[in-house]
C-alpha cells in the first residue's frame, strides 16, 4: 500500500492499542499453550501487524447488564494469523486456527467457559494519521463501515507470538468441547484461568461501564 493522504504517516507495522493502552498483544495478555488470560485493569483492543503479512489480536470486552450492574459479562479474546491489504484499501485477516476466547458471566448458570475463536475478519478501510499529542493513530472500519475505537501506536516493532500455529488445535478443540459439555450439563460455576479475583478487580475498576474503552 502506497502511503498517501488516506493511508499516511507510517505503515501498519507495529503494535496498536485502544483506550488506556493496557490491552496488548503478546505474552502480557495471554498464554496460548495454557489457554490462560491475564486481564488488565481496563478493557480495550490491541492489534499488531508485521511487514511480512502477519497479525495478532487481543481483545478484552465488558458488557453491562441494565437490570443488575453487578452482572457484567467479561470476554477475553485472542487470535493470530496472516493478513492481506486489498487494492481498495480493505484488510482481511485469516487466523491460523488456534485462537480462543474466555467468557465470564458471574450471574449465569455457566459462569465461565473457554472456546475456540477463529474468524476471518474484513476491515473495510483503514487510515493512519498523526495525532499532535499521541503520535500515529490508526482508524479501522469494520465490514459494515462501523468504526472501532482509535488505536494508538504503542510500538513500531510488533510484540507478538511466533507467526505460526502454537497448539495442536485438533486435540485441544476435542478436549475443550468435552469439558464445556460437562460444565454445561452440571451447571457448575467454575473460575479457572483468569480467576474470580482478577475478574472482580477488573470489574470494580470498570464500574458499571458497558462500552469498550
Amino acid at each position: 500500500m502506497v502511503l498517501d493522504n488516506i493511508h499516511n504517516v507510517t505503515g501498519l507495522e507495529g503494535t496498536w492499542s485502544t483506550g488506556s493502552q493496557r490491552v496488548l498483544t503478546g505474552p502480557t495478555f495471554v498464554s496460548p499453550n495454557n489457554r490462560t488470560f491475564f486481564p488488565p485493569k481496563t478493557s480495550g483492543i490491541s492489534i499488531s501487524f508485521t511487514y511480512s503479512g502477519f497479525y495478532e489480536s487481543s481483545q478484552y470486552r465488558l458488557l453491562g447488564n441494565g437490570t443488575d450492574p453487578h452482572c457484567l459479562t467479561a470476554t477475553l479474546m485472542w487470535d493470530h494469523g496472516s493478513y492481506v491489504i486489498l487494492g481498495n484499501g480493505s484488510i482481511i485477516t485469516t487466523p491460523f486456527g488456534d485462537g480462543f476466547q474466555q467468557v465470564q458471566a458471574p450471574c449465569e448458570a455457566v459462569s465461565n467457559f473457554i472456546q475456540a475463536y477463529n474468524f476471518t475478519t474484513l476491515y473495510r478501510s483503514f487510515r493512519i494519521f498523526q495525532d499532535l499529542s499521541d503520535g500515529p493513530k490508526l482508524s479501522l472500519a469494520n465490514f459494515d463501515d462501523s468504526p472501532n475505537p482509535p488505536f494508538f501506536q504503542v510500538s513500531s516493532t510488533p510484540t507478538m507470538f511466533p507467526t505460526r500455529s502454537l497448539v495442536n488445535t485438533t486435540s485441544t478443540s476435542s478436549n475443550q468441547a468435552k469439558r464445556e459439555l460437562k460444565e454445561r450439563s452440571s451447571g457448575a460455576k467454575t473460575w479457572t484461568s483468569v480467576g474470580a479475583g482478577a475478574l472482580v478487580a477488573s470489574l470494580v475498576t470498570a464500574g458499571a461501564a458497558s462500552a469498550l474503552l
